[in-house]
Parts: C-alpha cells; structure tokens; sequence
C-alpha cells in the first residue's frame, strides 16, 4: 500500500514540475503569458491533457511497480509458455505488435492490459486468475485484454480524460467569475470568495466529468468482450465472464489501471454511474447478442 501511495505522488509530481516548467519557461519564450487573453484555456489544456498523457506514458512502468507483476522474459514453466504463446497467437490475429507479458500476485481472478502503444502494451494477469480458471476461460481473459490494446482503449480514455479536465477547469473558473461578480455587485477582479467558488465548481464539474468518463469506460468492457470472443470463441468468453462471478466485486488493482482489468466493482442506484466496467450479467446478454467481426477488431475497433 505505501510503494503504491509513493508512486502515485511521485506520478503526481513529476507532473506538476514538467507543466510549470512549461508554463514559466516553455511558453514564455513564445509570447505566451498566462494572464494574456486565451491564457486560462493554454493553462487548462496543460493541466487536462498534460496530466492524462504523462500518466498514459507511464502507465506500463507505474503498472509493473504497483502490482509488483513479473515479466516473462524467459518462460520457466509450462504455464508460462502457455501464456506467452497464447498472447503471441492472439496480438497476430488482432494485428498488433506482441505485447509483455506478466503474472502479478493477487488473490481474486483479474487481469489488465495497459500502454501507451498498441506495438508496446502489457498485458498482465493475477495468480488468481491461474489458480481458479480453466485454460479456456484464461484464454478468453487474455483475449479480452489484447483487445483492449487493439482497440486503443488506453489511448482513447486519456485522450477523453483530457478534454474533461481541461473543460471541468476553464468552465468552473468561467461560472466561478460570473457569480463572484454577481455577488460583489460587479468589482473589477476576483475576490477572496472566487477561489472558495472555483474550489466548489472544480469538484462538482469534476464528479459529472466522471460520470462521463465511467460511462465510456463502461462501452469499452462490451466492445473488449467481443473481442476476446473473436480471439477465443464466444462460448469462452462467456465461461470467463461467468467464472468471474465467483469474485465479483473483489479487486486489489491500483486505481491507475483499475478501469483496464477484466474485473470490476458492484454498485447500484447512483453508485453505478461512478463503476468503470458493466454487471456481468448485462456483459453475457450483450456478447450472447453480439455479432462478432474479425477484421473489425484487425482494424483496431470492435463494432
């Protein structure tokens, strides 16, 4: 728990450094000054899109050190060829460059892929996994995560996460100025109730920016269980899902590649609109209904 509280402040700084930097010394040197007109969106698309990119460039080293997974190299034992050879087979049908593959020990039936390049992903999963599931349904796992690669889901979600943070800062600072004027009866510059507002704005636009996010997330989960059903075969894919029933709920991942496991939390009511995967059982309804296309997932999106 403390390397992983460590990585994520260490992530967290990193950041932080690299944008002032840019913004006192970077953007400078091309007339471009924060206070100038225009400056609040340079500084809001820093902060949204900087952030979400820096993490997403990350995202394979941070995943490595906070789940502790070991990369297979060389294959020690019959599983790990298994694995190594299943993931290979699977990334040539999808067209993709053959990811690292890596067992992180966790007690529930989990698995997660993560990268900021679909020719240079990881694809990981738990000794759970190994223990409870049978071979088929394991394939079906790693198939649902190398479709997730295929499909640019890493990408896409940083890319969406930027454009809502960067629209969550300049629209709180935007409605922030209007009633900051409103209640000081129109005075020149903000006041000291400005920030309080902001602080306010950022949080409540920040939870509907979630939502949003969530909700894409949650698309992604039905598109990659296609997609391990056309690596697999759908009658794997549903034994998978199925199979995870017997942990639903349980996971230990990070929450920087939480939404990229197979497996996901339960909740009900307004809770569900903060869940980043679907229940299981709208997961198995939706792949019994789906219609399975090789060469879409090939093309790196799965209809």
């Amino acid at each position: 728990m403390m390397k992983r509280v460590f990585l994520f402040l260490a992530t967290n700084l990193a950041v932080l450094v690299l944008l002032s930097i840019i913004m006192n010394v970077v953007l400078p040197l091309f007339g471009i000054q924060l206070g100038q007109q225009g400056g609040l969106l340079v500084f809001a698309a820093l902060f949204g899109f900087g952030g979400s990119f820096i993490s997403l460039m990350m995202s394979k080293w941070m995943a490595k050190r906070s789940t502790g997974a070991h990369v297979i190299t060389q294959p020690a034992n019959e599983t790990e060829r298994w694995l190594v050879s299943t993931v290979q087979r699977q990334a040539q049908a999808a067209g993709i460059g053959m990811p690292e593959v890596a067992i992180y020990d966790a007690p529930e039936i989990n698995a997660f892929a993560t990268g900021a390049n679909r020719n240079n992903a990881l694809v990981a999963v738990s000794t759970g996994l190994l223990r409870n599931m049978s071979q088929d349904e394991a394939e079906a796992v790693l198939g649902h995560e190398v479709a997730h690669v295929a499909n640019g889901d890493m990408v896409t979600m940083a890319l969406l996460q930027g454009v809502l943070n960067t629209f969550v800062i300049v629209l709180a600072r935007v409605v922030g100025r209007v009633i900051d004027g409103y209640l000081s009866g129109g005075r020149e510059g903000p006041g000291i109730a400005y920030f309080g507002i902001v602080l306010v704005l950022d949080m409540v636009f920040g939870l509907f920016a979630s939502m949003i996010a969530m909700w894409f997330s949650r698309q992604r989960e039905f598109r990659a269980d296609v997609g391990g059903a056309t690596l697999a075969g759908r009658q794997k894919m549903i034994g998978a899902l199925e199979r995870l029933k017997l942990n639903q709920g349980a996971n230990t991942l990070p929450k920087q590649v939480a939404a990229f496991g197979i497996s996901g939390a339960i909740g009900h009511g307004l809770k569900r609109l903060m869940l980043s995967h679907p229940p299981l059982e709208e997961r198995i309804d939706a792949l019994r209904r789906a219609q399975l296309d090789g060469e879409s997932l090939r093309e790196g999106v799965v209809a």
